[in-house]
């Protein structure tokens, strides 16, 4: 039995040497696959550290290790698409990719590591909704931070397959952002938080203002 958290971390680890091994066996070391090495890597470090300190308790699930394989961590290895295409195949991105990529990835990791941050502690503090800070205006900022940052892997990859591989794993975030709405609905402030924020895109009040007038 391994746990969740364990298969996770495990495919975070590897993600450096892989590339690593790629630009090396073939032979590409252009600012491209420089680039990619960078974000990925860097999400890794700050992944490892964010778990160390902020755990979330829904990865200490144990699991055996023969399911674990097939899921998560195949399925997260699939994001492995993307540097072996960008590297296998020598590809150079258009210059704006390299502004572009970081920001998507730096923004996102932002709103990931901040958000799990602030429900953590808030959470030591009191239980019941979070509803401030990066969750004033959605629902998910750690959802919405994890599509930015995969997001920013798939520009710098500069191929349309490894698009596919987020288009899978987003189907399973709305999921799972739908199964978290059903768990808030058993509190009462629900209803007036949902109408306010968006479920992954931040609200702009315009909808939640709208309905109080109705309701006035």
């Amino acid at each position: 039995m391994v746990t969740v958290n364990w298969l996770i971390n495990a495919h975070k680890i590897l993600v450096t040497p892989i590339v690593l091994a790629l630009m090396w066996y073939f032979h590409d070391w252009n600012a491209a696959a420089f680039l990619y090495l960078g974000l990925h890597g860097t999400y890794t470090m700050l992944w490892l550290v964010k778990q160390s300190v902020v755990a979330d308790k829904r990865f200490a699930q144990p699991i055996p290790l023969r399911i674990g394989f097939f899921t998560p961590f195949l399925p997260l290895m699939a994001y492995m698409i993307g540097p072996y295409l960008l590297i296998s195949e020598h590809t150079v991105p258009p210059n704006w990719v390299f502004a572009v990529a970081p920001f998507l990835t730096i923004s996102g990791v932002f709103l990931h590591y901040v958000s799990d941050a602030q429900k953590f502690f808030v959470l030591q503090l009191r239980k019941g909704l979070v509803e401030d800070g990066l969750f004033a205006r959605t629902r998910n900022p750690n959802y919405l931070g994890e599509v930015l940052i995969y997001g920013g892997f798939v520009l710098a990859s500069w191929h349309w397959q490894p698009a596919l591989v987020l288009a899978g794993w987003f189907l399973y975030f709305v999921r799972n952002m739908r199964r978290k709405d059903r768990s808030m609905s058993r509190h009462p402030e629900f209803v007036a938080y949902k109408d306010r924020t968006g479920m992954l895109l931040p609200s702009l009040g315009i909808r939640g203002a709208a309905l109080a007038s109705t309701r006035q």
